[in-house]
């Protein structure tokens, strides 16, 4: 069983003592934010207790350098649902490397990863050929290793879900939806 709560204390456990950051749970939109004057720690807000999300919002902060951790939403745009065909290419462009370590997480943990073209009251867009560049990146980590920040969380997730540690292309199906 994947329980959210798990994923909050795994990550707790390899990140707040040194990065001074807690993934929690939300109601409304995921979110970024900065430690600030109301908050000592900085906070990954996930989404509605979905697991998913979680994975998903902990791939943003893993991806994110220092810099980009200081300011609210990484200091990126974000349209919700809804975008147009431009600004829906442009979303799935950068959606590219945070589905890419969420899928590797969702593999480490034995979870099923699915892609997310997030704009379901937008514009059709090209899901196969995003599908395709998700799982070419996903080639480039295993060949060319991870990050620190995602190897310790990749490893945490292996052991408390009893998944194999090793990271290899022919753990990703191609095809998955």
């Amino acid at each position: 069983m994947h329980s959210y709560q798990d994923l909050i204390s795994i990550f707790e456990r390899c990140f707040f003592s040194d990065y001074n950051t807690r993934l929690l749970l939300g109601e409304e939109e995921p979110v970024y934010l900065p430690a600030d004057a109301n908050r000592s720690y900085h906070a990954i807000i996930f989404a509605h207790g979905f697991f998913s999300s979680a994975l998903h919002e902990s791939a943003h902060w893993l991806i994110a350098g220092e810099q980009r951790r200081q300011q609210i939403d990484y200091g990126y745009w974000y349209i919700p649902d809804g975008r147009n065909e431009q600004q829906q290419a442009l979303f799935q462009q950068v959606e590219v490397k945070p589905q890419a370590i969420e899928w590797i997480l969702s593999i480490a943990a034995g979870y099923p990863f699915r892609f997310s073209i997030d704009n379901l009251n937008g514009c059709e867009s090209d899901t196969d050929r995003f599908r395709k560049s998700v799982y070419q990146q996903v080639a480039v980590y295993c060949r060319q290793g991870l990050s620190k920040r995602t190897q310790i969380l990749r490893n945490a997730l292996c052991h408390y879900y009893n998944t194999s540690p090793e990271l290899e292309i022919n753990q990703f199906n191609p095809l998955t939806r």
